[in-house]
């Protein structure tokens, strides 16, 4: 391999690398980021109509199961009367940004249900829009780094339940 096409490949993330032990099929994904206040955050407007198919990873606590996970797509807001109610919680709000290293291992911006599942095994709820595509997108575990992933491959790897989960 030339010196050229070595530098364009990416480098694995932890999870791109757990993927590949459990065989499961997915595409890299880099992204540009930008500064938003105190945290960076991936670029997805190039993605025009297909900005849909990225999906954000939100960590919430609830007031009697906690914390519990939601994955929506980027374009849309997380009900968290639903997320409340799937979960067996009475109510749930997004867990504090000071408390999020702490808590999942990840900053803001690379939160990814594969990891946090593997890692901490918390409940993950993926909104059941995400079965309307082959591909879907969620964070490889680091800033502006995502991975093209079939969403019932997703499920199986964070023992996920699909519900409804747009406001």
């Amino acid at each position: 391999m030339s010196k050229k096409n070595k530098k364009k490949k990416l480098n694995k993330t932890l999870i791109e690398k757990m993927l590949d032990q459990q065989k499961i099929p997915y595409k890299q994904l880099q992204f540009a980021t930008v500064q938003k206040g105190d945290v960076k955050q991936m670029d997805t407007s190039i993605l025009d109509d297909e900005e849909a198919l990225v999906y954000k990873t939100l960590v919430c606590e609830g007031n009697k199961n906690s914390p519990v996970v939601g994955v929506v797509p980027v374009t849309e807001h997380l009900s968290m009367k639903k997320l409340a109610k799937a979960s067996g919680n009475k109510k749930c709000e997004l867990l504090p940004l000071k408390k999020l290293v702490a808590t999942t291992g990840y900053v803001h911006g690379a939160n990814t249900p594969i990891g946090i599942y593997q890692k901490h095994h918390f409940p993950i709820y993926l909104d059941s829009s995400m079965k309307e595509h082959d591909q879907i997108a969620v964070s490889s575990g680091e800033v502006g780094r995502s991975i093209m992933i079939n969403p019932n491959d997703l499920q199986k790897v964070t023992n996920a339940t699909f519900v409804d989960l747009l406001e």
